[in-house]
């Protein structure tokens, strides 16, 4: 089974405002409510591709509660945590200004919390997957995601990061068997500007020999950067489309790079399915269906 770990979701409002003024009155030309954070994005993707998934987390109050009610309208299995006091977030992104966006702070976890998320990771059994995803919520220590691997070291569950700083360089000594980070979490890993696919390819590199198995560096229009554990090293633009909303196109890549992996344990396939799948969400409203991933895919491999 795969599980995905949203620690910090959030309920999604998403809207797109014409001509966008400050200090003044401004009404939406569109909006969507959805289930948000990148674990919850995964499985919606995962689902959507005919892969199984449970989303784990934490929530809180009513606003958590209509978060489980989404996403389970959507086809996500949840076990979310219930906290006691507080409220899940509510992320406002405006869709028409590429990458804006006011987002929440989230609930406090407690320790008796974090007790309940740990009981849910032992349960893991061998050959299943767990996706970390996204930012922590107060009240959980710097390092969690590491402390989760270390708590599945020598089991046999494949582990799948994807967050960004010090968390992320955290986990790379328990050896994550895929992380993704993007152009410029990649750039500040390194105290680098990174503009190009060749340019992307020798920090991959880097972050293998620190101990991940599979770098996936997502480069918006300009494509993506595999440093496989094959060995070899994949990069593609990104195919031709319209941007219509990049929210979710990174959660849509490891969804689609890990659905990819699961049924053909080849890094080639698996690059190109997240791509593909990444590419299908920044080209429509939703998160990508499997249809339009299915075309985008057979694209790219036409240019191999």
């Amino acid at each position: 089974m795969i599980y995905t770990i949203t620690c910090n979701p959030s309920l999604d409002y998403i809207v797109s405002v014409e001509d966008f003024a400050l200090g003044k009155t401004n009404r939406t030309a569109s909006e969507q409510m959805l289930p948000g954070g990148k674990g919850i994005n995964v499985s919606t993707v995962l689902g959507n591709l005919g892969v199984e998934s449970v989303a784990l987390g934490f929530s809180a109050g009513f606003v958590g509660e209509e978060i489980r009610r989404q996403a389970q309208m959507r086809g996500v299995r949840t076990d979310f945590i219930h906290l006691a006091s507080g409220n899940s977030r509510i992320n406002l992104k405006l869709k028409n200004y590429d990458g804006t966006e006011i987002n929440g702070m989230g609930p406090e976890a407690g320790p008796e919390d974090v007790k309940k998320l740990y009981a849910q990771i032992d349960r893991l059994q061998p050959e299943d997957v767990l996706v970390m995803a996204g930012s922590l919520p107060s009240g959980l220590p710097s390092g969690f995601y590491g402390a989760l691997m270390e708590r599945l070291a020598g089991r046999g569950v494949l582990c799948i990061v994807d967050t960004a700083g010090k968390e992320l360089l955290d986990v790379l000594k328990r050896k994550p068997f895929l992380i993704k980070p993007n152009r410029d979490e990649l750039g500040e890993l390194f105290g680098a500007v990174i503009g190009t696919r060749q340019e992307a390819i020798p920090y991959a590199r880097k972050l293998q020999e620190m101990g991940a198995v599979n770098v996936l560096v997502s480069l918006g229009g300009e494509g993506a950067v595999l440093a496989g554990g094959d060995g070899a090293v994949y990069e593609s633009p990104a195919p031709s489309g319209r941007l219509v909303n990049a929210v979710g196109a990174g959660d849509s890549m490891v969804a689609g790079f890990l659905a990819g992996w699961l049924s053909r344990q080849d890094c080639g396939h698996a690059f190109y399915m997240g791509l593909a799948a990444g590419s299908a969400s920044a080209f429509s409203e939703n998160l990508a269906e499997k249809k339009a991933v299915d075309l985008l895919y057979q694209t790219l491999r036409k240019r191999i």
